[in-house]
């Protein structure tokens, strides 16, 4: 599995560390290395190569093999020895808060899942009965996995909400109205003892695709999260995009009908009012006069049902006009679809693509592509993992420092 890349490790490390970090960063980024590999990689001589590795294996954080073992070997002569770090090393954990459910993962140095679980939840008016949960889920991952809190370098955690990078306090303005006032990230800190990395749940879902789904190898592309709430992802220059203050991709809240309903975040005729699952399905309640839950709604889809899948065309289209405003300023080269809705598959990805099409810069419009997600609903708690490894250099070299 491709290891996480993204965001950029920062080095707050004293210049002594830095070749450490170098080293450590070469082997994360690039599983079996051989020395020269590494060297050439960082600019460092050798001999510190190879001082930097004695360092490494001697706390046990890289495994060596020969090159010939894998069939890279040609010519005559000893093979190189490949070195990658050990996947058991130390471990990510990732939190996905919904508006009705927590799910979390333990993933490995490699990007491996080893351990997931979720639950239920009523998450708006209940932040700490839904902190607790998350904490016990963790907890009990943990145990079952055999990972110590000694072996964790942190927690990403995201949040069905927008969240204020400068604050880490959440925005809620109704989307979230019994969190005012919470620290998500410090409470949670509190309770688990790591490290904690806070994000909105679009943000970590673009990251998970990013890294582990359909958008890997893409440096340009935007997220639509379709679910309780409507949200985007941002990834400019293969880095995430969040704004001064977090607040960047909120498409939910744009307004697309200035007569439409009133917004859970007070203004009116915002997307999410239009096109999260929940109002496409209240749509088709109202016009057929019958209670239609989501699932009632997908199944409808899938059976050629005509206004179910009017009403998700729809919603297609407002997305797709939405949309086209970040594909004229962003210029994205893919945009990524996932969320609940998500799974109407081309009744609702079709009319998306037809939106881009009619409202974007014809050049903009040719250059992106839009898809379905991979990861359908774990998208999010592996973005939020995604957090952690991607740092997982500099916390290394701090461990080995310590």
């Amino acid at each position: 599995m491709t290891t996480p890349a993204v965001p950029q490790t920062p080095h707050p490390l004293a210049p002594r560390d830095l070749n450490l970090l170098r080293v450590i960063e070469s082997i994360y980024r690039h599983p079996a290395s051989s020395r020269a590999d590494i060297a050439r990689r960082t600019g460092l001589s050798r001999a510190t190569v190879s001082t930097v590795v004695e360092e490494l294996d001697a706390v046990d954080l890289i495994h060596e093999r020969d090159a010939a073992d894998d069939g890279r070997q040609r010519g005559t002569g000893r093979p190189p020895t490949l070195l990658s770090l050990v996947p058991r090393a130390a471990f990510a954990v990732g939190i996905d808060i919904g508006h009705q459910h927590v799910r979390i993962t333990i993933c490995d140095l490699a990007g491996d899942p080893i351990a997931d679980d979720w639950s239920r939840a009523q998450v708006d008016d209940a932040p700490e009965q839904t902190l607790d949960l998350a904490r016990d889920l963790v907890r009990q991952a943990m145990r079952t996995a055999g990972v110590t809190s000694e072996q964790v370098l942190g927690v990403g955690m995201g949040l069905a909400a927008p969240v204020n990078t400068r604050t880490g306090d959440v925005e809620s303005d109704g989307i979230l109205p019994g969190w005012q006032g919470i620290s998500p990230a410090a409470e949670m800190r509190r309770r688990l003892g790591l490290p904690i990395q806070l994000a909105n749940d679009a943000n970590v879902g673009a990251l998970g695709e990013k890294v582990f789904g359909a958008g890997r190898g893409v440096d340009d592309m935007t997220y639509i999260r379709l679910s309780a709430g409507v949200g985007a992802g941002l990834i400019v220059g293969g880095q995430p995009y969040q704004g001064s203050l977090g607040m960047a991709g909120e498409i939910g809240h744009v307004c697309v009908d200035p007569r439409g309903q009133i917004c859970r975040c007070g203004n009116r005729g915002c997307l999410e009012t239009v096109a999260s699952p929940v109002a496409v399905a209240r749509l088709l309640e109202h016009s057929t006069g019958r209670p239609t839950t989501f699932a009632q709604l997908l199944d409808l889809v899938n059976s050629g049902d005509r206004g179910a899948r009017r009403a998700v065309a729809d919603a297609g289209e407002a997305i797709g006009m939405t949309v086209s405003w970040v594909v004229n300023v962003l210029n994205p080269q893919l945009v990524v679809v996932g969320g609940e809705l998500a799974a109407a598959g081309d009744v609702l990805l079709d009319p998306i693509r037809a939106g881009i099409n009619r409202h974007s810069l014809a050049v903009a419009a040719t250059g992106v592509r839009v898809t379905g997600g991979v990861l359908g609903d774990r998208a999010e708690v592996l973005g939020a993992a995604a957090l952690v490894l991607a740092r997982s250099p500099l916390a290394l070299t701090e461990r080995v420092r310590a």
